[in-house]
């Protein structure tokens, strides 16, 4: 009998090791995403998950244990104009991001639009 290779996917295996809360947002960001962008793609680049969205550099999904949040960074985050107020930009030229230290804290609305909005710029 052939064994079977399942192919495990390095992103993937980041998010389900996370200790909680980590683990909680960044599952329900990976299912956020999935749902708005079914072609993007989960890719391992750089130590974290990294979506590439037309086969380019989207947004990333870094758990930050020292600073306790999950930040999600939009690679043309600078060109973002929807809900300023809840983009960090600080010491950034293109990068803006979204920080979420609770799964409870994750405003789906604001959260669609800006991914909606990153996406359009593609």
């Amino acid at each position: 009998m052939k064994s079977l290779k399942v192919k495990v996917n390095p992103a993937e295996t980041y998010i389900v090791q996370q200790p909680e809360p980590y683990k909680s947002i960044l599952l329900e960001l990976q299912v956020l995403i999935e749902h708005l962008l079914p072609t993007a793609e989960l890719k391992y680049k750089y130590r974290i998950p990294f979506y590439y969205y037309k086969g380019k550099p989207f947004c990333y999904l870094n758990a930050s244990h020292k600073k306790k949040f999950v930040d999600v960074g939009l690679v043309k985050g600078g060109e973002l104009t929807m809900h300023p107020s809840h983009l960090v930009t600080k010491n950034r030229k293109q990068m803006a991001s979204l920080r979420y230290k609770d799964v409870k804290h994750i405003n789906t609305k604001i959260f669609f639009d800006i991914i909606k909005e990153a996406a359009s710029l593609y």
